[in-house]
């Protein structure tokens, strides 16, 4: 069994076991007992396979955070040339470690915060129908229809037709 998780906007593929380094996570998210339960899983393969759109509906990993620790460190160097500009800055990217303890399909753990908090109910957005004339575009296409062209655009206008001859 594996599946293709999505965290810190990078995508890893998983299996039960597996030790990973993903960018830090948010105290919220991890719980008393180092657990963390992620619910942006994008494929997940068992005797079947379930492809999300974008999300698969009701899968869930469980994953035990090892540990915090700091990435190496990246230098940036910026340098112009024949100008005197050269400057170096170092940055430590924080990470943390976990082992992917479960993969599976079902409803999430009582513990984690997600399932504590009802769902939001959200009104559709009114549907626009393009075909529904409204009393403006009424206006104006009546204006436009009522307007004579003085002038076809194969006319000349008189005065130019002086200059010709």
């Amino acid at each position: 069994m594996y599946a293709i998780l999505e965290t810190g906007s990078k995508q890893y593929k998983v299996e039960e076991g597996d030790v990973l380094e993903i960018e830090r996570l948010d105290e919220t998210q991890i719980s008393e007992d180092n657990t963390v339960h992620f619910n942006n899983v994008l494929l997940l393969k068992d005797k079947e396979l379930f492809i999300g759109q974008p999300l698969v509906e009701n899968a869930c990993i469980q994953a035990k955070v090892l540990e915090e620790f700091k990435g190496q460190k990246v230098i940036v160097f910026k340098k112009e040339s024949k100008k005197q500009y050269r400057r170096t800055r170092g940055h430590r990217q924080i990470l943390h470690r976990i082992q992917i303890e479960k993969i599976g399909i079902g409803s999430t753990p009582a513990s984690t915060e997600a399932s504590d908090k009802p769902e939001p109910t959200a009104k559709p957005s009114p549907k626009r129908n393009p075909a529904k004339k409204t009393a403006k575009t009424d206006n104006i296409e009546s204006q436009a229809q009522n307007i004579e062209p003085t002038q076809t655009p194969g006319d000349v206008p008189p005065d130019m037709e002086k200059e010709k001859e």
